[in-house]
């Protein structure tokens, strides 16, 4: 149905006063922490600080060992992403391509995985780990990716098998072996696939808290979360440290998707266009 420019005018004006809604508090937030203390609490609120405050953040910044923490977590990000990417593509491609026996039933067992809760099996991972010697380490929150997630696979698995076979026939016709196929053939039309799972990986990872809280002890060893965390029980009268370092662990997440949006929404008709 063609919508007239009156009506469309009207919806994108809607639409605009539901933005500005649910993204004010945001933007009251980034405000707030170039404010003073008294300022940030006064009542009523003004929007825009009367002086901006730009040494706020480095303060806060400087109050703990920040950096370290963003290093761990920018590291424990990047590698699990990339365990993710490897591990579940390779999986989904061998689900979704290869004829074996006893198939369905393996896929069947695990998305039956996806029922069980984390909580479940923390006490007994923290064992295993514990027997692994892993604990206080960086192990635990990295090396389980390496070895897939049931959901991820899902997701890549119901990608592929939408895709024809001519692709995949073609490459054969060419000489190309299984791992060819995949690594050449696979790999770029899995792109929107695999952006969703990186950036929802991301996400997941770089906001962790209980992970990081059960398995890491030393401070040296926390993530931007964690540190997060013990800032805020030192810090729990002030409100304006606390934004700072708020605002600054919200940044990756928030660029990643801006940037990536795009791809995400990316169906199979522009990998095979």
């Amino acid at each position: 149905m063609q919508l007239s420019k009156k009506t469309k005018v009207i919806i994108y004006i809607i639409l605009g006063l539901f933005a500005i809604y649910f993204i004010a508090p945001f933007i009251y937030m980034i405000f707030s922490a170039f404010k003073t203390e008294s300022e940030a609490i006064a009542y009523p609120p003004k929007f825009l600080p009367s002086e901006w405050h730009f040494d706020n953040f480095k303060k806060a910044w400087e109050s703990q060992p920040f950096g370290t923490y963003l290093l761990n977590s920018i590291l424990v990000t990047v590698l699990t992403t990339i365990g993710q990417l490897i591990s579940c593509s390779l999986t989904a491609y061998g689900f979704a391509r290869f004829e074996f026996k006893g198939r369905n039933v393996l896929f069947m067992i695990l998305m039956a995985t996806m029922m069980i809760p984390w909580d479940v099996t923390m006490i007994p991972q923290y064992m295993e780990f514990n027997m692994f010697r892993w604990i206080n380490t960086l192990k635990p929150l990295i090396i389980p990716a390496w070895f897939g997630s049931a959901y991820y696979i899902f997701l890549m698995r119901q990608f592929l098998l939408s895709v024809p076979r001519d692709f995949e026939e073609a490459a054969r016709i060419d000489g190309a072996n299984a791992f060819q196929i995949y690594l050449k053939v696979f790999m770029p039309i899995l792109r929107p696939s695999l952006i969703l799972v990186a950036v929802l990986n991301m996400i997941s990872v770089w906001n962790d808290y209980l992970g990081p809280l059960i398995f890491l002890q030393d401070r040296s060893k926390y993530t931007l979360a964690l540190g997060l965390a013990a800032f805020k029980g030192v810090h729990s009268t002030k409100i304006i440290p606390m934004l700072c370092i708020t605002i600054i662990m919200i940044i990756p997440p928030v660029l990643t998707f801006i940037f990536a949006g795009k791809h995400i929404v990316e169906s199979t008709s522009g990998a095979i266009k």
